[in-house]
């Protein structure tokens, strides 16, 4: 087939014209026709959340919906996970690709890494807890000590055994901190009232750092005494008292009791019934 040769403008302009329509139609054929059939236009695949699942899982079930995967160079560690778990996904969950499209994934690691126990000593609780949690440690029990400072810790422990800074543990080891309470040494037995004339009780209640009571009236002389026999076992002597002397008290001496709380007392009166307290009872 030849093309005769353009005689005037009007035949060039209808040859170009014949040209342009006939590249355009091929384009239209290559763009819309041919590679949607050829590449299956239209046709995605939801990727699914495969986040936790093993390696041995991954070719059966990714297989079925037509997608595979590779793991990257890279690995990393996380204790929620079973060893060679999926902990990363590229694409991520629900996103639209073609068929076969590779999934690449972040796998767990088989054995837990180690890392150097970090310094949690004289830190707060508070403190502590996201040390702990940077260096993929995890926080356990937390036991109570005397101490001034609540929330102070004292040592970590691991296993029943302290843990020393810089000592190299797996990551998600479990481990137990050791802080103080708050109260430090304030827990002490309550002191022995019993035999004291009500002034002298008083002052010592006061001086402990506790609070006078209730003050009550008993008309029994007998008063229990605490005492060691023979055989060094404790034991209780009762003798008589001396009016306006303490009969009895609450907490009894052996009894523990922290700064704040009250001592209750029963001051012996045989005659007289009277309430009148002290000066010391105000304060």
């Amino acid at each position: 087939m030849s093309f005769r040769k353009p005689s005037s403008i009007k035949d060039f302009l209808t040859h170009l014209g014949v040209l342009l329509g006939a590249f355009v139609l091929i384009v239209i054929i290559v763009f819309y026709i041919w590679l949607p059939i050829s590449t299956n236009h239209g046709e995605t695949i939801t990727v699914p959340d495969i986040q936790g699942m093993t390696v041995n899982e991954l070719d059966d079930f990714l297989g079925k919906r037509n997608l595979r995967f590779e793991p990257t160079a890279d690995s990393s560690y996380s204790a929620d996970y079973p060893p060679l778990a999926v902990l990363r996904q590229v694409p991520a969950p629900n996103t639209k690709v073609k068929e076969n499209r590779k999934i690449y994934v972040t796998l767990n690691a088989e054995s837990p890494p180690k890392v150097r126990m970090p310094k949690v000593e004289d830190l707060s609780l508070k403190s502590a807890m996201m040390v702990l949690r940077s260096y993929d440690l995890k926080l356990g029990d937390v036991r109570y000590v005397p101490d001034v400072f609540f929330g102070v810790v004292h040592e970590a422990r691991m296993n029943g055994r302290v843990v020393l800074e810089g000592e190299r543990i797996e990551k998600g080891s479990v481990i137990d901190l050791v802080a103080g309470d708050g109260y430090g040494n304030t827990i002490f037995q309550a002191p022995n009232l019993i035999g004291l004339e009500q002034e002298e009780a008083e002052v010592a209640i006061i001086g402990s750092g506790l609070k006078i009571g209730k003050i009550e009236i008993s008309d029994k002389s007998l008063a229990g005494f605490g005492a060691v026999d023979s055989l060094g076992n404790d034991k209780m002597e009762y003798r008589n008292i001396a009016p306006g002397t303490v009969q009895n008290q609450y907490p009894r001496p052996e009894k523990r009791v922290q700064i704040g709380d009250p001592i209750d007392i029963w001051i012996y009166k045989p005659d007289s019934i009277s309430n009148t307290s002290t000066i010391l009872d105000n304060q």
